[in-house]
């Protein structure tokens, strides 16, 4: 049967768009707290999505449902419009479902993350970073690819661009489109925004001098033991023992 208006697909093509998600918390100065404030949290915190370098995202995202532990009141948060968080105050760390609703063009079903909520400092520098009472910033980068989406949420997300490149999918025909409104990742940081394609490079030749330096590992472990092996022979054969023969 042929597909409802509005529901037919672009065929042989997926979009992908990136986005952020994580959490900021703010330590308090026990000498100045806010008088509001319970007496047992430790931390202003907001849970967060928006956009890479603070690009409009909401063309494709309509909601996002934060569910906070069941311990808060009014634990399921759903925030309508940007920004997409939720800012709370709290002592203790936990995870933080996080669900994507679609705008309703898409025709998509929604997605669900899960975040796991930092409010001490971790690394070498977590000492320091603790008596400064320095912000701790815990985030991810993320990107949703939707696959052959329908017509109208092709319109939305490229804004009629039709500039393409091969993309990763199995179909030899599928194009994966990275242009039009907010797909592209900056060239390079910015303040608050660590996602780059110089960041990106960082991490790729980081990546590539550990692989190398794991398979010089593997070839220096291999020459020990061959001659392990050859001084055990030697061994056997001074004290007479015969060597063992695998059996075919």
């Amino acid at each position: 049967m042929p597909s409802a208006t509005g529901n037919k697909r672009v065929r042989g093509v997926s979009v992908f768009r990136p986005f952020v998600f994580g959490s900021i918390a703010h330590p308090f100065d026990p000498e100045n707290k806010p008088a509001d404030c319970p007496p047992d949290h430790t931390h202003r915190w907001e849970i967060f999505v928006k956009g890479i370098n603070g690009e409009d995202i909401s063309y494709w995202l309509k909601k996002v449902q934060f569910k906070l532990h069941e311990t808060y009141a009014h634990n399921v948060r759903s925030i309508e419009q940007p920004p997409f968080e939720v800012s709370e105050t709290g002592w203790g760390e936990f995870e933080i479902q996080i669900k994507l609703y679609f705008v309703p063009e898409s025709n998509e079903k929604p997605q669900t993350l899960w975040h796991s909520l930092k409010l001490h400092p971790y690394g070498p520098d977590a000492e320091g970073m603790k008596e400064r009472r320095e912000n701790v910033v815990s985030q991810n980068y993320e990107e949703i690819i939707f696959n052959e989406p329908v017509e109208p949420f092709y319109e939305i997300l490229t804004g009629g661009s039709a500039a393409s490149q091969p993309g990763k999918s199995k179909g030899k025909n599928t194009k994966q489109i990275g242009q039009g409104r907010t797909a592209d990742i900056p060239m390079n940081d910015a303040p608050g925004n660590p996602y780059s394609r110089m960041t990106e490079r960082k991490e790729l030749d980081r990546m590539a001098e550990a692989t190398q330096t794991v398979e010089q590992m593997i070839k220096e472990e291999k020459e020990r033991l061959i001659e392990r092996e050859k001084y055990l022979a030697e061994l056997r054969e001074s004290e007479g023992v015969p060597t063992n023969t695998k059996k075919r």
